[in-house]
């Protein structure tokens, strides 16, 4: 097996390999002893057990840069936004054991970050300022070693989608990853809350594809599937983020993709019948051919459909014109590729980009931004539409993503991961974004995507309504984030949206792992009250 391109040191690779060894023989640590007063011990500790430049405190003249290295949204980069008192930039995984350790022992809790692409930026702020906390900052554990012949992958949480989708394609042409579009988006965190691509009614989730894994618990100990048990790995596989330990590494399996695939992109206005297509792609798309995505863009008065499908254009085109001849697409519509060239023209909107644009981390935030997520069970009818392409006219409008599910998504039980969406017609994301700094600007954005979505609550998914936690949104609801442990039923009014029935299940594994709730933010799995109910 080759090493992947990364910037990455090589020895990183070869000291995981080394721990993985021992992980099941790790030596516990003192995570429930009394905890010592003030952050000052927390400190103090990682000095002594870490090297020094890899900690940095607010006092650091590096701080800044390097807290917000991964942050991608501007609304979180504010001098009222609650910040880490130390991060720690971690090379291996006994820099991350270390931070868990002195945390627990003194009092401080720690949350991962991978990517920084958590929409409300919880793996790196706080709502509040009353409960310190540090971060572990994964993006040095960026290695990737892909096994062609076995079709697998090790892979550090804090290598992005792009790094992952570029370190495959330099090993084969014939293979491939069903994760997301966004090349920045960072690995761990996707994985987290399971994960979904223009390959998921194909291949199913990303999460589907993990074989192994190796974490940091809650003592921290060094834990693989074997030593953490099959509740852990069901829950780390898309119960979200932060929750349950640090995941370093994920060892993937690899799908196979043909040596052709064709794409298009086709514009309808809303003068050019885009409402009654739009009315007829819900009943379609989840029923296509499961080598077929076809997506939907709605912004202005435009619906962008935007389609994958592996294979060769003259069979795009003969089952677009078999269960879709309303879109009207034409062969000269579709263009012919291979799999990684369709990675770059979904992320980067055309053809002919070279492929190391997908090892492009990016810098600072460019943009506000603000995210909502509902699950449609039924079709929606059309004047609904119609009156969706109002508010897409208003001053602060934003744009909708339409993600059609079936095929291979339906063939898994709702319970097979903690993701629980499997069964529904296509998850519709609203998402509201601009540039322009102020209170009142940003009221605006915020008030359109909060207003369409009470709009669609009668037409979207009940009992609970639905969201997906890769988009996460507080507006559903928070944890208790003071002294002692997450309340339950607090957690329940999120929980479930997320979640449904596994939410129970979710809970109960906290309670099993880390019963002193120390990986906890603002939507973390709080610990079962009462029982190990609901573990398998």
């Amino acid at each position: 097996m080759a090493i992947a391109r990364t910037s990455a040191p090589l020895l990183l690779l070869a000291a995981f390999f080394t721990i993985l060894h021992h992980a099941t023989s790790a030596t516990p640590a003192a995570a429930t002893s009394a905890p010592s007063s003030g952050t000052a011990s927390f400190l103090r500790c990682l000095a002594v057990h870490l090297p020094p430049h890899v900690i940095y405190t607010t006092t650091s003249p590096s701080y800044t840069s390097v807290l917000e290295s991964s942050i991608k949204n501007l609304l979180f980069v504010t001098p009222a936004t609650p910040t880490p008192l130390a991060i720690v930039t971690a090379t291996n995984a006994s820099h991350v054991q270390a931070t868990v350790r002195c945390g627990a022992l003194h009092g401080v809790r720690v949350r991962p970050r991978s990517g920084g692409h958590d929409y409300e930026g919880l793996s790196y702020r706080s709502l509040t300022t009353a409960r310190p906390f540090a971060v572990v900052d994964l993006a040095a554990l960026r290695g990737v070693r892909v096994d062609a012949a076995r079709r697998t992958a090790w892979v550090g949480s804090g290598a992005t989608l792009g790094e992952l989708y570029y370190a495959i394609a330099n090993h084969s042409k014939r293979l491939g990853f069903p994760g997301g579009l966004g090349p920045t988006v960072g690995l761990g965190g996707h994985l987290s809350g399971g994960g979904f691509g223009v390959m998921l009614r194909k291949h199913g989730l990303a999460a589907d594809h993990v074989v192994d894994a190796l974490i940091v618990d809650a003592e921290g100990r060094l834990l693989d599937r074997a030593a953490m048990g099959e509740d852990v790995f069901w829950a780390i596989r898309g119960g979200g983020g932060g929750s349950f330990g640090v995941v370093l590494y994920w060892k993937l399996r690899l799908v196979r993709v043909p040596a052709t695939v064709t794409v298009f992109t086709v514009h309808r206005a809303r003068n050019q019948s885009a409402t009654a297509l739009l009315a007829k792609w819900q009943r379609v798309a989840p029923k296509l051919p499961r080598d077929v995505f076809l997506r939907v863009v709605l912004q202005s008065q435009d619906a962008q459909f935007q389609s994958l499908y592996l294979g060769k254009r003259t069979g795009l085109v003969s089952t677009m014109a078999r269960r879709f001849p309303e879109l009207g697409v034409r062969a000269q519509d579709c263009i012919e590729m291979t799999w990684i060239e369709s990675v770059l023209y979904f992320a980067f909107y055309g053809t002919g980009k070279p492929m190391e644009l997908l090892l492009d981390r990016g810098t600072k935030p460019e943009r506000y931004f603000k995210a909502k997520s509902d699950y449609v069970s039924e079709p929606i009818p059309s004047h609904v539409w119609e009156s969706v392409w109002s508010w897409l006219l208003m001053d602060g409008a934003g744009l909708l993503i339409l993600d059609p599910y079936g095929g291979r998504m339906g063939d898994v039980a709702p319970s097979a991961t903690p993701f629980p969406h499997r069964q529904e017609l296509y998850n519709l994301q609203y998402y509201g974004f601009w540039f322009e700094n102020g209170t009142e600007v940003s009221e605006k954005h915020m008030g359109w995507i909060r207003g369409l979505h009470r709009e669609m609550e009668p037409h979207v998914s009940k009992n609970p309504r639905g969201a997906y936690v890769n988009y996460r949104d507080l507006d559903l609801g928070v944890n208790d984030v003071d002294d002692g442990v997450t309340g339950y039923e607090k957690a329940r009014v999120w929980g479930e949206m997320y979640f449904k029935a596994n939410f129970e299940r979710l809970a109960a594994v906290k309670a099993m792992v880390d019963p002193h709730d120390f990986f906890r933010n603002e939507q973390s799995i709080p610990p079962f009250p009462s029982s190990r109910k609901g573990v398998s």
